[in-house]
């Protein structure tokens, strides 16, 4: 018998697939990893096809060295959701196939999936231990748990402090042992719905059992994971799985323990690029046989297998971080609704602060629209009010109603937030006698003052140096930070207030997982005055006394080249602000700027989202920026910025006639804004269309003819379709 031919997606930046031959293959073999010889050496890849015919000639063809029939072949549905990644972000099937696998996985001699997170019951020696026992100790806690609650998922007996060694402990007493399959739909402390979220839940709920997208448009602290949770419910109780996506694996801890805690007998699925190897494999795997009734994770998570697939949630979906910005340019939030689309289920794309994007399509009728317009939890939302600094003499650029604002609440034991979107103690290191200013050696732009670690520090491409005594140019040694970051604004807020607990929360603050939630901790506790935080204290946190919310340097936004600029800067100061009043106790934002009678600020003191998205969408329309156009970017990178831009000049001259056959423009390739990064310089071109079809096809052709245009060793090029900033 002739071996059969096997047509292999490989991880190389290359558009084409590979053939080779194996023996004894099957159709129960496609979608399964194979490791296979490729130049000099070996690869791994994916069985994505069994053609009876090969592109070359069948003695020429090398075997196939090893098949991973261990682990479940990778279903057809999947394949052919990264058949249609491939396709729409023109990258080659093999590269997004790698992304898209974990990396144990992708080894065709690895395979992962046993129960890691087991249901555990009391044994009867465990109930008799209970009720013999005289003295108190956490393992009799943990008895009383299980014997009040049943059966609990090991992930949350363990969760509370101290606990892993008394589910060890109990474990090998036999007091606890795996426990009979409950039903993973049983919700645990489920409160009460507003009359606006039953509403809400009763219209989406009917969106079951076909395509259906939806835009949950709800105000901050409206209780929208709340409505997730009871969909979710019903998906299990209907034998489906749910996929969450959430924008930041910062975000990951906290919903999947709420998520866990409200479906004890549910297995939860936590996947992201922060896992160990081993879990995430375990976790795929999981969920690709349909043992996982729950998956959560990030942008990645939108490629994981779901046999009994029937929700799908993105929540913030407006978030940035939906994006992948390197490797495959993807959109998690549009493959996702690709995907609902594919499968034939409901979709929910939730957000206070909806994409312009996704607020059209919901006007067209594209989306079906579900509002919740007030707080679940508080009275009302906070009161915004914008600061005029013009004639305002500030501390460091904090102005008196805002520290007056502060010392109030302080006096009240509440606690507040300044915001300040910039990291480290100062933008830039400066001398007043020559001008010298600590610029990166390596791109076009500033290192940036860490004075809490005696550093300046790229933000970009992370390179390092100490600070100097002394002008490298003059040698002047009255070098001056100028600006101001988080850093320098704790100080300030510090000496301010001397017998205030200020705490810092940025990323240098925050480098690890521990970290991270020793912070939230803290703040949960009680044990800040004062916080000083970024964008990670933008959305996802709920904190009871957080009362104020103070916005620095929100003007800097206001009129940037990016033509989202603006719509970023309504949706952060809009997520920001919603932290402030959450509990019982009212909410206030102030927001200092130079331009108080603004649209954007005057459509924050409303909170009225709808009328800003309609300017916005106005003078979109009148300029053809999205969604009224699509468009796509080629990039290029190059040591100097004349080779890539030179390269990108032919790879114009080859769209111009395709460009008049589609009816495409191509615009003329330009220098980008920041064009050193990494010791790279980079230069794009912009093509734009009408309507995402003649765009498409238009790139399909185009691309055939970048890949074959000779380009010199030293560049690199790739397209990003429907590109987050233009």
């Amino acid at each position: 018998m002739s071996p059969s031919i096997v047509r292999v997606a490989l991880p190389v930046p290359l558009p084409q697939v590979f053939d080779y031959t194996a023996e004894n293959i099957s159709v129960g073999d496609l979608g399964r990893c194979v490791r296979v010889p490729f130049g000099r050496g070996e690869k791994t890849g994916l069985i994505v096809a069994l053609p009876e015919v090969a592109d070359l000639p069948v003695e020429r063809l090398k075997p196939v060295i090893a098949i991973q029939r261990d682990a479940p072949a990778l279903p057809a549905d999947w394949l052919g959701m990264v058949e249609f990644a491939a396709r729409y972000y023109q990258h080659p099937l093999g590269e997004v196939v790698a992304m898209a696998l974990p990396p144990r996985l992708r080894k065709a001699d690895a395979v992962a999936g046993a129960e890691a997170d087991p249901l555990l019951d009391l044994t009867d020696a465990g109930r008799e231990a209970l009720l013999a026992s005289k003295r108190e100790s956490r393992a009799l806690v943990l008895l009383r748990e299980l014997a009040a609650q049943g059966p609990r998922r090991r992930s949350l007996l363990k969760a509370g402090e101290g606990a892993a060694p008394a589910v060890a402990d109990a474990l090998k007493r036999g007091w606890i042992a795996p426990g009979v399959p409950a039903d993973p739909a049983a919700m645990a402390g489920a409160p009460t719905l507003t009359g606006e979220q039953e509403a809400a839940l009763e219209i989406l709920s009917g969106g079951f059992g076909r395509f259906q997208p939806f835009l949950l448009a709800g105000v901050t602290g409206s209780g929208k994971t709340e409505v997730y949770l009871r969909l979710v419910q019903q998906t299990i109780a209907r034998g489906g799985q749910a996929l969450i996506l959430v924008p930041e694996i910062a975000l990951t801890p906290q919903l999947e323990g709420r998520v866990a805690g409200r479906f004890p007998a549910a297995r939860v699925v936590s996947l992201h690029s922060a896992l160990a190897e081993g879990a995430r494999s375990q976790g795929f795997v999981q969920a690709m046989e349909g043992r996982a009734d729950i998956v959560l994770g990030t942008r990645l998570s939108v490629f994981t297998p779901l046999p009994r697939l029937g929700l799908i949630v993105v929540d913030e979906e407006h978030d940035a971080s939906y994006k992948q910005h390197e490797g495959v340019r993807y959109n998690a939030r549009d493959l996702a609704i690709w995907r609902a689309r594919q499968r034939g289920v409901p979709i929910v794309l939730g957000s206070a602060t909806p994409s312009l994007e996704s607020w059209h399509a919901a006007d067209t009728g594209r989306y079906r629209r579900v509002e919740l317009a007030s707080r679940a939890v508080a009275a009302t939302l906070p009161k915004v009010r914008p600061v005029d600094i013009r004639r305002e003499k500030l501390q460091n650029g904090v102005s008196e109603h805002l520290l007056r604002a502060i010392a109030a609440r302080l006096e009240r034991g509440e606690q507040s937030l300044v915001f300040l979107n910039r990291r480290g103690y100062a933008p830039v290191l400066s001398c007043p006698s020559c001008g010298w200013v600590s610029r990166c050696p390596h791109c076009t732009a500033n290192m940036v003052l860490h004075l809490a670690d005696k550093r300046l520090r790229c933000h970009h491409c992370s390179h390092e140096a100490g600070i100097p005594l002394a002008c490298p140019d003059c040698g002047d040694q009255d070098i001056q930070p100028f600006g101001r970051g988080t850093q320098r604004l704790e100080e300030t807020l510090g000496q301010r207030f001397p017998d205030a607990r200020v705490l810092r929360v940025d990323r240098d603050a925050a480098r690890t997982r521990s970290q991270w939630d020793a912070l939230l901790d803290q703040i949960g506790r009680g044990d800040a005055d004062i916080l000083v935080g970024t964008q990670m204290m933008a959305k996802g946190h709920d904190f009871p006394r957080l009362t104020f919310v103070g916005v620095l340097n929100a003007d800097s936004s206001l009129f940037a080249a990016d033509f989202r600029a603006p719509e970023r800067l309504f949706q952060q100061l809009m997520q920001v602000g919603g932290r402030a009043g959450r509990g019982e106790l009212p909410g206030e934002v102030m927001i200092q700027t130079q331009y108080p009678d603004h649209p954007l600020y005057k459509c924050l003191e409303a909170h009225d989202f709808a009328r800003y998205a309609a300017l916005q969408l106005a003078e979109r329309k009148q300029a053809r920026f999205p969604p009224y156009a699509a468009n796509a970017l080629l990039f290029a990178t190059a040591p100097e910025v004349a080779i890539a831009i030179d390269w990108l000049k032919e790879a114009r001259a080859l769209a111009a006639p395709l460009a008049q056959a589609f009816g495409v423009q191509v615009f003329d390739p330009v220098p980008m804004r920041m064009v050193r990064l990494a010791r790279r310089e980079r230069a794009q071109l912009l093509v734009e269309a009408a309507a995402r079809p003649a765009l498409q096809a238009f790139l399909t052709e185009w691309s055939r003819h970048l890949w074959g245009l000779r380009a010199p060793r030293e560049l690199r090029w790739h397209l990003d379709v429907d590109p987050a900033e233009v």
